[in-house]
């Protein structure tokens, strides 16, 4: 029957086809069912169906799991990195106990510092949806009285937004090579990733070996970075939340996307369900600024990595040159950091940013020695400002060599001064203003 013209979609050869894809259906419904499932002290995204979703995407394109040859080559690979690394950082080594990963385990293993990113600017996203779903269909007299109702409401703004970011962490656990790819503490564990390697390894001719011990220099300089510089994390962490305090939603062109939403069309569904227009917020002057001061700082901690990676390489490693032109044409063509940030928190690195970060370092380095160049990190006070990346030799030869003692010790007698022990002194933006 279905080979007769006009009765390819013919319902009496397929009584479920008013329905639409079974597929497509199928994956709505476990979605609304991993919603249902959450806990209502979960927060404002359902965690477990991110890493979900997340999981289904990598899967699909294939993870197998690490061989024990594959793991030893890495482990092996960590070790020596770490070693040469002793010859171009005074920071000591981060590599404790290393790994490789999965795409999946890579996944579990970071998801709960995606947690800490995400929750804050979903909390914000959730709640706005939450009362804009409520309003759009209620009328005025009866939205007092719709509590349990506005519950499940942002319980649906969770799920849109977990959908968003289990994609987006699906996508981009296809591409990373190790935990510090996006410049962040993902995890405390230095690790790569076989089948990130093999990816990042398709249309280079260079020995493999070669490839994986550069990327594995990368991943341990970051380590010490993160390890050993008390401060940066929360740092890097903060500016991410100031972000979010200052999140905002255009309502207008949100009730406008959910006026021409079709329930009953799973295709439509699906598409709303993974973020879209649906959650891209309004930026204000307070994101702007947050935005720039974690860009500045991001820049600085790949800019930093990029030459330490190249001093620590530098007669050692023959195909060092052309694979950090590699990585750095990554970040020009829109790599992982780009576009995950660009999904979750609306930033996209900058590539000039990178090099001038690193143009900066090496003038340090020049000028004050590898004890002077990391000592930079002591105290965010003492870090480069965006103004400095412009002018790196300003930074260099203008600023006074502190001590770091008599900064604390200043800090401690405004304290005493101002009776600050409630922590209404003032304020510490933490960008090194």
């Amino acid at each position: 029957m279905t080979d007769l013209p006009g009765r390819e979609n013919d319902p009496n050869d397929n009584p479920f086809a008013m329905f639409g894809n079974p597929e497509q259906i199928a994956a709505a419904m476990r979605q609304f069912a991993d919603m249902l499932s959450a806990p209502p002290s979960s927060g404002p995204v359902n965690w477990d169906m991110a890493k979900n979703i997340a999981r289904h995407a990598v899967v699909a394109e294939g993870d197998p799991s690490v061989m024990e040859g594959e793991r030893r080559q890495i482990l092996d690979a960590l070790s020596l990195a770490d070693l040469w690394l002793n010859e171009a950082t005074t920071l000591p080594s981060g590599v404790d106990t290393p790994e490789a990963w999965s795409r999946s385990e890579w996944i579990e293993k970071t998801v709960p510092v995606w947690q800490k990113l995400c929750d804050p600017i979903a909390a914000r996203m959730v709640e706005t949806m939450g009362g804009t779903l409520g309003s759009a269909g209620l009328p005025a007299e009866a939205q007092s009285m719709a509590g349990p109702l506005m519950g499940m409401l942002k319980q649906m703004g969770g799920m849109m937004v977990g959908s968003q970011i289990g994609q987006a962490l699906g996508s981009l656990a296809r591409e990373v090579v190790g935990s510090t790819d996006i410049g962040l503490p993902l995890s405390g564990t230095a690790a790569l990733l076989p089948g990130g390697i093999a990816s990042f390894s398709e249309g280079l001719e260079l020995p493999s070996e070669e490839i994986r011990l550069y990327l594995a220099l990368r991943e341990s300089a970051h380590q010490r970075l993160f390890k050993h510089v008390p401060w940066l994390r929360a740092h890097l962490l903060g500016a991410v939340e100031e972000y979010a305090k200052g999140i905002t939603v255009d309502v207008s062109a949100l009730e406008e996307q959910l006026r021409g939403l079709d329930v009953n069309n799973p295709e439509q569904l699906q598409q709303a369900l993974s973020g879209g227009a649906l959650l891209k917020p309004e930026e204000t002057e307070r994101q702007k600024a947050a935005l720039a001061r974690l860009e500045t700082m991001l820049a600085l901690v790949e800019g930093w990595v990029a030459t330490v990676v190249d001093k620590a390489a530098g007669g050692k490693l023959p195909s060092a040159a052309a694979l950090a032109e590699t990585v750095r044409r990554r970040r020009a063509t829109g790599g992982p950091a780009e576009r995950t940030f660009g999904t979750l928190v609306g930033l996209e690195l900058r590539p000039r940013r990178l090099r001038e970060a690193a143009a900066l370092w090496a003038a340090l380095e020049e000028a004050r020695g590898l004890d002077g160049r990391d000592a930079v990190w002591g105290h965010p006070d003492l870090m480069p400002r965006a103004e400095d990346l412009d002018d790196p030799a300003s930074f260099v030869s203008g600023g006074v060599q502190f001590d770091l003692s008599t900064l604390e010790q200043g800090e401690k007698d405004t304290r005493d001064d101002t009776g600050d022990d409630t922590g209404e002194g003032p304020e510490d933006t933490g960008d090194g203003k």
